[in-house]
């Protein structure tokens, strides 16, 4: 049985080729084209991947997507109807491209599979499956870990719906429990004082993570007073009155700037100690909700094993502190936890 996965068309774009359920090969597509965070088809990591295995694509049993769009478009259309008429200017520019590219996402995909296999489109198309954002993630922290039964906690910043979700495995299965859905999103709350901070969303957040230790938490009562509501169990809301990123073209708006005494700070602008004292606040919060969210799953979970996917899942200094936490026997985080692993999942 062969299944060749595929991440592709946001950021991070990669392929991963598994045999009977053992990896072959998997890689990033940036690794060739130097682009970082490459979003394009993953032509030259599926062509590597091929060759690692030593099959062509008509040799392939499935070829599986790590989303599903149209469920993915479902949640850009409600959100715009919601929020209607603010973000029309959002609107107009993401509707063209959906209604050119992604919404069509199949088809554009065996496009570029067929300029691979140099055969007809329609020789691969029942072999294209679509899994769920958030399953992708979780299934590709459970199936490659030591354990054959764990808690798996997935967090990112948006998948269709899923921002945040708990799942269990067992032997070859993997089923997701519950979830915390978009607009609220840890990983999208840590984007937004990335790009407030002055850094590149979906690229810079590890620069805020390692910028936080040389600040001190001195916003985190703001955080907590204005835009979380965070509960016991690690569950939150955020107050969307203060970010733009449902409708508009950047992560925060003029109440969230009002709110910390200044605008943005502007790209490679100089880094003062409030920037650090913004990074030391929102590691903070972020640390404290997956702690919570930890142990809540830890208390409801017959397992001692836990596994970590998503985005959030990259950030090494809250997965310290889940470590030393104790909540969990064992722990096993995938390294490619942001959407390039996807395609392991």
């Amino acid at each position: 049985m062969r299944t060749l996965g595929i991440s592709a068309f946001y950021h991070d774009s990669a392929a991963a080729l598994l045999q009977d359920g053992r990896i072959i090969a998997a890689a990033q597509e940036e690794r060739f084209t130097r682009r970082k965070h490459d979003p394009g088809f993953p032509t030259h990591a599926v062509r590597y991947c091929l060759d690692e295995a030593g099959v062509r694509l008509e040799d392939l049993d499935a070829i599986a997507f790590y989303d599903k769009p149209l469920l993915k478009f479902e949640r850009l259309l409600e959100t715009y109807l919601a929020f209607a008429p603010r973000g029309f200017k959002s609107f107009s520019m993401a509707i063209p491209i959906w209604l050119r590219e992604k919404l069509f996402l199949k088809d554009l995909m065996l496009t570029e599979l067929a300029a691979i296999g140099g055969r007809k489109k329609k020789e691969y198309a029942s072999k294209i499956l679509f899994s769920e954002h958030h399953l992708s993630h979780a299934a590709s922290a459970f199936f490659p870990s030591p354990f054959d039964e764990a808690a798996v906690l997935t967090m990112d910043g948006v998948g269709e719906w899923a921002t945040t979700s708990v799942a269990y495995g067992r032997g070859n299965r993997l089923a997701v429990q519950r979830e915390i859905h978009f607009p609220h999103s840890l990983g999208l709350l840590y984007s937004a004082f990335t790009y407030y901070t002055g850094f590149k969303v979906n690229s810079g957040e590890y620069k805020v993570m390692g910028l936080a230790p040389y600040g001190e938490p001195k916003y985190t009562k703001l955080i907590y007073d204005h835009l979380m509501d965070l509960k016991a169990d690690g569950s939150f809301r955020l107050n969307l009155d203060y970010f733009d990123y449902c409708t508009g073209l950047t992560m925060t708006n003029e109440r969230f700037h009002a709110l910390f005494g200044a605008s943005p700070r502007k790209a490679e602008g100089r880094l003062t100690q409030r920037e650090m004292d913004l990074a030391a606040s929102i590691q903070a919060v972020t640390e404290e909700v997956v702690l919570r969210l930890v142990r809540s799953i830890a208390a409801t979970s017959q397992s001692p094993n836990l596994c970590l996917a998503g985005g959030v899942a990259l950030n090494c200094v809250a997965n310290g502190k889940v470590l030393r936490s104790g909540s969990f026997e064992n722990i096993w985080i995938q390294p490619a936890a942001g959407d390039a692993g996807g395609a392991l999942g």
